[in-house]
């Protein structure tokens, strides 16, 4: 007896060594630095007013045009320099994260919802309803969705809202897709005929039988998709078709300063490499959680 004690006890310590072991591997291939970065604009995004040093919106002419801190006619006073209208870089930065974060979680959240539904409905359902929903599927994706915002912009005008459903309108599409082959992989399976022997309804199987088997994709696609909502932002704000002023976007700071790129070249380039660090970050992220949470790609 006091054997199987110490055998059970060696066990046991094998086991949580080799959880040890395979913790530090899985924070060793963790990428730091895109995570770094995202956690950056999320901690700035949600306490802006305590992080930026000025008011984005607050003019100041006599200012205007001054270079970052480190050029020699720069001032620690604005570290990244102001616009023509005298307007910190850095805080405008600060507050435009948080737009590009609302709009990004707002649409992705809407859209993704939207889309997982009627992408179950479709592989499960099959027939005439899965044949009429790739077909909306279909005809979504081959619209420009910077055309769609455009008209959209046009018809409700300008606003955080015409960019979310603009993009809202877009995405939906792409997840109904990638659910509805997902799900037409595990419709066939055993434990979804062994609910239908059981007499559960079409709408449980799909919801708690077959749900929590798509949802790492689910959740690879959120991932993958924000640096995609985040550059459609800030492209339909450049093209003045997105948030409209005096509210910060990164976007509208790229175009702001469009005029004077040859000689005030922080006013767009600084809001241009947030804007690529951001998309870079989080593509590099979500390409290691699909690699993650993919049993067969971690095997390799």
């Amino acid at each position: 007896m006091a054997s199987d004690r110490i055998e059970t006890g060696v066990q046991v310590l094998e086991v949580s060594g080799e959880r040890q072991e395979r913790l530090k591997y899985e924070l060793k291939r963790l990428p730091w630095i895109p995570v770094v970065i995202i956690v950056i604009m999320v901690f700035a995004a949600i306490f802006a007013p305590l992080v930026a040093p000025h008011s984005p919106t607050k003019q100041s002419l006599r200012d205007k045009l001054q270079p970052p801190a480190w050029q020699a006619e720069g001032s620690a006073k604005y570290l990244l320099g102001t616009d023509i209208l005298g307007r910190d870089i850095l805080s405008r930065l600060i507050y435009g994260a948080r737009v590009s974060l609302i709009v990004a979680f707002t649409a992705l959240l809407a859209g993704g919802a939207i889309g997982g539904v009627l992408g179950l409905l479709s592989g499960y359902a099959g027939g005439k309803t899965d044949t009429f929903i790739m077909r909306a599927v279909d005809a979504t994706l081959a619209f420009p969705t910077i055309l769609f915002a455009l008209l959209l912009a046009v018809t409700m005008g300008q606003g955080l809202q015409t960019v979310v459903l603009a993009v809202t309108l877009i995405l939906w599409a792409r997840f109904a897709r990638v659910t509805r082959g997902e799900v037409l992989g595990l419709k066939d399976n055993d434990f979804v005929a062994l609910a239908q022997v059981h007499g559960c309804s079409g709408a449980r199987i799909m919801f708690v039988h077959i749900m929590p088997n798509v949802f790492n994709s689910f959740m690879v696609m959120l991932t993958l998709h924000v640096g995609l909502v985040i550059l459609t932002e800030a492209s339909l704000s450049f093209l003045g078709a997105g948030i409209p002023p005096p509210t910060p976007s990164w976007g509208q700071m790229v175009a702001d300063g469009r005029a004077k790129v040859a000689t005030a070249w922080w006013i767009s380039i600084i809001p241009g490499v947030a804007i690529t660090m951001v998309v870079i970050a989080f593509n590099v992220f979500g390409d290691w959680l699909r690699d993650r949470l993919d049993p067969k790609l971690r095997q390799l």
